[in-house]
């Protein structure tokens, strides 16, 4: 049986995968949480081979989430529940450690289809995706900058946390909500390789986004 936890902060949404899983051959829903620490928990305890994780969670979104998962649990394999159809979103759960991503759209049969592969190792990625994440792989060794792969928003939100600015701080100069900060920051911390936003900061000073003796300032 391919154990499987669903991670959502939906219960429409828990509830809909819930039933549609369990109507499968050979796959057993063991668990639903509806937030981050939730998740991390249940994977300790209930040690599933496949989670599906909403990328957009409150609190502490899907992508710290993800990399809390993979560090305690190398072995179980996350795919990603979306709604959003954006790319940068996408990689970065990828580059992550996401085996593959799944739509909230998605019919049964793709659903089981992708968990299926998931519990196999096997990852199920649309050709977008798999072409801009081939190409990043070519592209990569030719990079001479760490930043080339932040998007404009995520290099204006590094910036900000280089100026030693809060989430609250970069939502209100950038006009966004807090919760799209969050999601910007873990962004930035998958593409770059970093364990957290002071990190980021130093990063952020190192290539010259904030002059030093400006950030010393503050």
């Amino acid at each position: 049986m391919i154990r499987v936890l669903i991670v959502d902060d939906h219960k429409v949404v828990r509830q809909g995968l819930h039933f549609l899983l369990e109507q499968e051959d050979g796959i057993e829903v063991v668990g639903e949480c509806a937030d981050g620490p939730g998740a991390i928990e249940a994977v300790r305890t209930l040690e599933p081979a496949v989670v599906l994780l909403d990328l957009f969670l409150p609190g502490q979104d899907g992508l710290a989430v993800l990399r809390q998962i993979k560090q305690d649990r190398p072995k179980t394999e996350v795919l990603m529940l979306t709604s959003s159809a954006d790319e940068e979103h996408l990689v970065a759960a990828i580059r992550a450690g996401a085996l593959s991503y799944l739509s909230k759209t998605a019919g049964v049969d793709q659903v089981a289809v992708s968990v299926r592969a998931a519990a196999r190792g096997e990852s199920v990625l649309e050709p977008r995706i798999a072409t801009r994440l081939v190409r990043e792989m070519r592209e990569g060794p030719r990079r001479r900058q760490p930043l080339d792969e932040l998007s404009p928003r995520e290099l204006e939100v590094l910036t900000a946390l280089a100026r030693g600015r809060s989430n609250r701080e970069i939502s209100r100069a950038l006009s966004i909500g807090e919760e799209t900060v969050k999601t910007h920051v873990s962004s930035i911390l998958a593409k770059l390789h970093l364990a957290d936003r002071t990190q980021a900061a130093i990063v952020g000073l190192q290539q010259g986004l904030v002059p030093l003796d400006e950030a010393l300032d503050k």
